[in-house]
């Protein structure tokens, strides 16, 4: 029988039993005990018993423990079986993922993984299953994820820009108020509500196409909403229609909400009446235009989808009056919900100054 070998001395087995009871790692606590009685001079035999295994694999955990310390004693993942790509090919890879198909080469506008799988054949001549290739795309952390819309007229750098230089801009703007006068940032927006109302997604069996009730006729009305996500309120009128006098009636409604001696700096697209002469501006409000076909940048976009998603869609409306009722009481169950203002509209880039 082979000699018993030594069990390395800088570590103490109250040493070890600390480390055990810090350790997440089941496993690991069982090893960390089973050589911390070794230590205090117990045999093998006795910490084999104890952490029910077999003498060779005590002896297996007492190399593992030489070599590595308490460390060495964590439970290792089992290596598998080598990757197909090696590293220079997933860069390959990503690249062509991040640049997306080319439809008049490869035939579709966006990637499946059975076009990956024909690219990485014709590429390197490797054959990978659609399974393999999915699980590759996720350690390279890529997940199938919903598009978000982009104007097909958006500048390229206009929103990267837009969110570099907003800081100078609010600080331009408190540099001529009053030193001290707390600034509040609001969002506008407005959305039509109308009797052709869109469908969205419903609850349904697999398999088959729910159906909703669907108008063809034209009465609508127009919310004019606003939001102040660090704070948790809103403030919105209901319209006929979209012109400069409904806009001032709306930045009348929204300086009524602004918090007394503070100033609202109220961030909004570019709309003709939002910048229309005949606008009339509270003196507690500063406008600052978002650039041009950027709505990504405007989080009330995202209060609307939520507002037809749980409160408008999917309804009839017998008249412009019912139409306007229901857009009250959805703005009104909006407003109730400070909480679900904060979630949908702050954002890092602008609240973090």
């Amino acid at each position: 029988m082979a000699a018993a070998i030594g069990v390395r001395s800088d570590y103490t087995s109250a040493d070890l039993r600390g480390f055990a009871r810090r350790s997440d790692d089941a496993d690991q606590v069982r090893r960390l005990l089973a050589v911390a009685l070794i230590l205090d001079g117990g045999s093998r035999s006795e910490a084999a018993k104890i952490a029910g295994v077999t003498l060779q694999i005590v002896r297996d955990w007492v190399l593992r423990f030489n070599e590595g310390g308490p460390d060495g004693l964590a439970t290792r993942k089992a290596p598998g079986r080598a990757s197909i790509l090696n590293d220079e090919q997933r860069a390959r890879l990503a690249e062509i993922v991040e640049a997306g198909p080319i439809p008049a080469a490869h035939g579709v506008v966006r990637w499946r993984l059975a076009d990956l799988a024909l690219w990485v054949w014709d590429e390197f001549e490797l054959s990978v299953t659609r399974h393999t290739l999915g699980r590759e795309l996720r350690a390279m952390g890529y997940r199938k994820l919903s598009a978000r819309p982009r104007h097909r007229g958006q500048k390229r750098d206009d929103i990267a820009d837009f969110k570099k230089g907003f800081g100078a801009r609010l600080a331009q703007i408190k540099r001529r108020l009053p030193r001290g006068t707390p600034i509040e940032l609001w969002w506008a927006d407005e959305a039509r509500v109308g009797q052709q109302t869109k469908l969205t997604r419903r609850w349904a069996k697999r398999g088959t196409r729910p159906s909703a009730p669907k108008d063809q006729r034209r009465s609508s009305a127009w919310i004019f909403g606003a939001i102040c996500p660090a704070q948790g309120k809103a403030a919105g009128i209901v319209m006929p229609r979209c012109n400069s006098e409904a806009m001032s009636m709306h930045l009348e409604e929204i300086a009524f909400h602004v918090a007394p001696g503070a100033h609202a700096v109220l961030l909004l697209d570019q709309a003709g009446w939002h910048g229309s002469a005949e606008l009339v501006v509270p003196p507690n409000i500063t406008l600052m235009p978002l650039p041009p076909r950027c709505p990504e940048l405007n989080p009330v976009e995202n209060v609307w989808q939520f507002m037809r998603d749980n409160w408008l869609s999917n309804r009839i409306f017998k008249s412009y009056d019912d139409i306007v009722d229901h857009c009250c009481f959805a703005w009104n169950k909006l407003v109730d919900q400070p909480w679900r203002i904060m979630s949908i509209g702050m954002r890092q880039w602008a609240h973090g100054y």
